[in-house]
């Protein structure tokens, strides 16, 4: 598949006006905002809408599902607190946007996505613009167990309970990043794994994702 990519002094300053924004919304993490200004998030949208790729808002990507806000990826990376080499499992894959953040930050990403066509362009996508996660295709409410125990989790999509399956592929001092609630708004939840069976749990701000779709969740 051939893609036409360009990446100018038009576009980095916007991804700087971004950065800008983003520190006025309140994130602090450096490594995030150097991480939100390296990815080039125009790359995930039509020709036509790149006018739209610096916004801080949410766009439809299609299969039912959206690109996220960047406030919103920049917020759950924040929360992870990700240090270089950590092994992290993404649920929802989507575009890959908040993929190629985590890879920014230096962690090894494992990430899963249900909507095969996602899949397939996200596949083609990524590696094509330097960024190569180990890719996923099924239900992330059950996690990827063979490849666990995980540093972190980040779950990219509103779920009604946490899927104890996905605190179960956490290692001991891990951390798991989640947005629960009903299908319109959800609170951001990081659970701590304290111990084999132990966990502390810190309910956050409301946010509005799309819903996790499998097994243990809808």
């Amino acid at each position: 598949m051939a893609y036409k990519f360009i990446d100018n002094y038009r576009e980095k300053g916007a991804r700087k006006r971004l950065v800008d924004v983003l520190k006025k919304k309140g994130i602090e993490d450096e490594q995030v905002l150097q991480a939100i200004n390296k990815v080039p998030r125009h790359y995930f949208f039509d020709e036509t809408f790149w006018n739209q790729a610096y916004k801080d808002i949410a766009f439809p990507i299609g299969a039912g599902q959206t690109i996220s806000q960047p406030y919103t990826v920049a917020y759950q990376s924040e929360l992870l607190h990700i240090s270089k080499g950590q092994k992290v499992l993404e649920i929802g894959t989507g575009c890959g946007y908040q993929t190629c953040v985590l890879l920014e930050l230096g962690a090894e990403v494992y990430t899963i996505e249900r909507q095969e066509a996602l899949y397939q362009r996200t596949i083609q996508v990524l590696p094509y613009m330097g960024y190569r996660p180990h890719f996923y295709l099924g239900d992330g409410s059950k996690g990827i167990e063979t490849h666990a125990p995980y540093d972190k989790i980040i779950v990219t999509a509103g779920a009604p309970t946490v899927p104890e399956v996905l605190l179960r592929q956490l290692r001991v001092g891990g951390m798991l990043v989640i947005p629960v609630g009903d299908e319109q708004e959800q609170k951001m939840v990081t659970i701590l794994k304290v111990g084999d069976n132990d966990y502390e749990k810190v309910v956050l701000d409301t946010f509005r994702f799309v819903p996790l779709v499998g097994d243990q969740a809808w």
